[in-house]
């Protein structure tokens, strides 16, 4: 599950989008104009965002400029217009925009901007992880200390691409399937099955949780508990 920012002076088009960003298991903010976003990008780290252009207060471009100025523009960001110029839309990816969406959007145009700008975000947040990760060894004192990312201490070969049983040699979107599977499992088990109590616990709607669960074939089974 990925934090969305939406950003859209339309109330339509920030329900619709929305509601589609939520039944795909993402947890989404709503920004009506340049102001709220500002602050919501101040309070929270997003995966990704969706910023309109054209807004009454400040245009998308401008806050795009700010963002990047002020080094918050730590995301993709993918902007949306139904009016703008080839040049608008050459300028805020200049600036650092990941992708464009022109308006009226199609649901499928939208999943597949929003799953490549999700990979992007992914893979840009790898080499930070890598940077940051300071592997630890015991000396014969008892010392503990820090060792470079390639020590020959670590093994040279780590076998198949795998973290916590989860093999991670696959597309994105069969390695995230397996995971909300498992996850899901094991919610369902520690909660007897009780789907009330799994809704609460996952923070999602019991229709979307239902429906999410045939989407990725986990079995409800016959003793399953409203």
């Amino acid at each position: 599950m990925a934090n969305i920012l939406v950003v859209d002076d339309e109330l339509g088009i920030r329900d619709l989008l929305s509601e589609i960003l939520n039944d795909e298991g993402h947890s989404v903010d709503l920004a009506e104009n340049a102001t709220q976003a500002r602050s919501a990008r101040m309070d929270a780290t997003y995966d990704l965002v969706l910023l309109d252009i054209w807004m009454p207060d400040t245009d998308g471009v401008t806050l795009l400029k700010e963002w990047a100025a002020t080094g918050l523009l730590t995301m993709p960001v993918i902007m949306m217009s139904g009016h703008a110029t080839i040049d608008t839309a050459v300028e805020a990816t200049r600036i650092g925009a990941f992708s464009f969406l022109e308006k009226p959007i199609t649901l499928q145009k939208l999943l597949k901007a929003v799953e490549q700008g999700l990979a992007r975000s992914q893979a840009n947040a790898a080499p930070a992880a890598l940077a940051t990760h300071k592997p630890l060894a015991a000396m014969s004192d008892g010392a503990v200390v820090s060792l470079p990312l390639h020590s020959p201490v670590m093994p040279a070969d780590m076998g198949p691409l795998a973290h916590q049983g989860f093999d991670l040699d696959r597309p994105l979107r069969e390695a995230r399937d397996g995971f909300e599977k498992a996850y899901f499992e094991f919610h369902l088990a520690r909660e007897g099955g009780s789907m009330t109590r799994v809704a609460e616990k996952t923070g999602l709607e019991r229709t979307h949780l239902y429906r999410k669960l045939r989407q990725l074939g986990v079995e409800l089974g016959r003793n399953k508990r409203g």
